[in-house]
């Protein structure tokens, strides 16, 4: 199979074109580098099923290009992280809505796959935990650019399920809840990857808000493999899917786990999230996933527990900074 994954040099997308290789097809990925590293497929290059380009999914002609030369497409680019939705907010939105129009514009010329990688953000101020995906979804004010995020993904999920409706497109949406593993960064406020670094400095590890928020982390292999088998499937085809890990715990409690594990003695550090974002800021008190939907439809199940994974990226790190390049 030959599949198109835009993105692909991002954290997520890069171990997606490994899953792809290993299982012996051919990888398309189209990145413009702004979230997303080189370095996350730098070992992928030689690869004689690997193909990649360096642009935009805004440019239409380069994205119809690369859907005609593939069978089905993954559509992971978009701005992450909490830090540039923040600072960068006409980016977002714009990076997000209209990239999610072009693929499925292109798309539907062949009827191509897609499945659309959307987020657990589209929950909002829900209280309704766990989130199940036929729940309501909470926006906070249009004057909070917090949520500018969630609504534009909000936007993406609707067009892609509208494609499948009126035009006959199969689209598969994906709510990706906390997603962590080696490669990702902390650059955009990912917390993991953050605390990770921090904790190996010795400098103190900063915890946003008082703390008590929790969330559930899922392992990236996890992940790549539910978002494969998704893609398998046809019974998949137009529905919403949550995909992560229901192992929930509170950032103060994810930052003392990291500090134990890394055997650091780094002082934890609250900083308040007017201080840390913007005068305002919201965030949601709880972010679990009911996963009981994509389990019965394709039998995923996380694999890894938490201390697993802050295993994995705490490796990740040291050898980043043993090899000098953090």
């Amino acid at each position: 199979m030959r599949v198109l994954i835009t993105g692909g040099a991002g954290f997520i997308g890069s171990h997606l074109s490994d899953a792809y290789l290993e299982r012996g097809d051919e990888v398309f990925i189209i990145d413009d580098l702004s979230t997303g590293s080189i370095d996350n497929v730098a070992h992928l290059k030689g690869h004689a099923r690997f193909h990649y380009t360096i642009d935009s999914v805004h440019n239409q002609p380069v994205v119809a290009e690369l859907i005609d030369q593939c069978d089905v497409v993954f559509h992971l680019a978009a701005a992450v992280g909490v830090k540039l939705i923040v600072e960068s907010p006409v980016r977002t939105i714009e990076t997000n809505v209209r990239g999610t129009e072009v693929v499925l514009k292109q798309a539907n010329k062949k009827k191509k796959k897609v499945l659309v990688a959307s987020t657990s953000e589209v929950y909002g101020l829900s209280n309704d935990v766990p989130f199940r995906e036929d729940g309501n979804l909470v926006m906070g004010a249009t004057t909070k650019g917090r949520w500018s995020y969630a609504c534009s993904k909000a936007i993406d999920e609707f067009l892609a399920l509208a494609y499948w409706r009126e035009k006959k497109l199969p689209t598969i949406v994906v709510r990706l809840f906390n997603t962590v593993g080696p490669r990702q960064t902390g650059q955009y406020g990912m917390v993991i990857p953050t605390f990770v670094r921090q904790a190996l400095a010795g400098r103190p590890i900063t915890v946003y808000g008082d703390g008590s928020q929790t969330r559930c982390f899922g392992y990236v292999k996890d992940i790549v493999g539910a978002l494969v088998k998704l893609m398998d499937s046809e019974e998949a085809v137009g529905q919403v899917f949550n995909i992560g890990s229901n192992e929930e715990v509170s950032i103060t409690e994810l930052a003392e786990r990291v500090k134990e594990l890394t055997g650091s003695k780094s002082e934890i550090v609250r900083v308040p999230y007017d201080e840390a974002y913007e005068e305002g800021f919201e965030d949601m008190p709880r972010r679990v996933p009911d996963i009981s939907k994509i389990g019965a439809i394709v039998g995923f199940k996380p694999t890894m527990a938490l201390d697993g994974i802050l295993q994995s990226v705490i490796e990740y790190y040291s050898g980043r900074q043993s090899d000098g390049r953090d």
